[in-house]
């Protein structure tokens, strides 16, 4: 479980960046908002609840001593999720900048986690 954690994170860190890139792009490139991108972006941010979830059977599991701040940032991320889709109605007019940022928030978390755990 912790190999598979270990390589979800970069999963998590690299789906939400190519989504906040394609995200903001297409808020000027009018060809590159496609509906791929909202299955996408939709997917990099599932990849967070799979991460967390794993996270958690690893901690109940073997009992790994795990940094509090790293679990507060798992959470933030989890929130920021729930924020970021709660929103979507409500942003029409710029919602492919809402996302492109909304993912790279994301991955920015998912660095800073990874960075807690190796530093």
């Amino acid at each position: 479980m912790s190999a598979f954690h270990a390589y979800w994170a970069w999963v998590v860190v690299l789906s939400n960046g190519i989504a906040g890139v394609w995200g903001l792009a297409a808020h000027w490139i009018e060809p590159l908002r496609l509906k791929q991108l909202w299955w996408f972006a939709y997917g990099a941010q599932a990849s967070i609840a799979v991460q967390a979830t794993t996270g958690a059977i690893r901690f109940q599991a073997d009992g790994v001593e795990i940094p509090e701040i790293h679990l507060f940032y798992g959470f933030v991320a989890l929130a920021a999720v729930a924020v970021i889709y709660s929103y979507r109605a409500q942003t029409d007019h710029f919602r492919y900048l809402f996302y492109g940022f909304g993912s790279l928030f994301l991955m920015g978390l998912g660095i800073r986690t990874m960075t807690l755990v190796a530093g």
